[in-house]
């Protein structure tokens, strides 16, 4: 993966620290960073931080110390579509994140019907987004980002609420969008088999990394030390 590696990380992490009101510690110095075009996938127990650190890098949430760098646009991808996806069509959701752009409407038909063509929902333009299944909803909250034109997706546990083959083609698919667009992602799973798709895998726990690199070891020592929260498959 030497040819993924660059100077400029398109997300940097350094010594980012978080914590509730109450004082409860969420991130403790955490690190990180994501190469341009890569997929990497971040895991950890429940409560080891995972979605608050996508949510500090998505300006969801402030970290109280600590830097973060993007490379902008981002797109962000919640658990649950239905908290994203806001009118009353795929086509319609699609443009409604370029709204804030005030783009020429020839502009934004073409975007949207690339976007929804690059997770191929190009057909179900005009279908109401009640009509979708759960993997149909993520996708069109994935091609709202592609349509933004982001540089970097983050999608937080994007798979929790599908079905296992659900959950094998989405992940399936935003590795090729990552690859063929060049796009950089950090996926939060709690899924061992979703490793198998990505570049590289960060384990955090108690708020910090504690482990990074090759998906393929992490998995394989993971599965011979399985805490409740981590899962194998579905």
């Amino acid at each position: 993966m030497t040819d993924l590696m660059t100077d400029t990380p398109a997300i940097r992490v350094d010594q980012v620290s978080f914590q509730w009101p109450s004082g409860t510690v969420v991130l403790d110095n955490c690190s990180l960073q994501v190469n341009p075009g890569e997929f990497c996938m971040l895991l950890g127990d429940n409560g080891s931080g995972k979605s608050t650190l996508l949510k500090i890098l998505a300006g969801l949430l402030q970290a109280q110390s600590g830097t973060i760098t993007l490379t902008p646009p981002l797109g962000y991808v919640f658990q649950n579509p239905d908290h994203q996806l806001v009118m009353p069509t795929v086509g319609s959701d699609v443009a409604f994140g370029l709204v804030d752009e005030k783009l020429p409407l020839a502009t934004i038909r073409q975007r949207v019907g690339e976007a929804l063509h690059a997770v191929n929902l190009g057909h179900l333009m005009r279908r109401p987004i009640y009509a979708l299944s759960g993997g149909q909803k993520q996708r069109v909250a994935i091609a709202g980002a592609i349509a933004r034109h982001s540089n970097v997706l983050l999608l937080d546990e994007p798979t929790a609420l599908l079905d296992p083959d659900s959950q094998l083609e989405l992940v399936k698919q935003v590795r090729q969008l990552v690859k063929d667009r060049h796009l950089t992602a950090l996926w939060v799973t709690h899924r061992l088999m979703e490793l198998d798709y990505c570049d590289r895998a960060f384990l955090l726990r108690q708020g910090r990394v504690v482990e990074q690199g090759d998906p393929t070891t992490i998995r394989h020592r993971l599965e011979s030390t399985l805490t409740p929260s981590i899962h194998p498959q579905s």
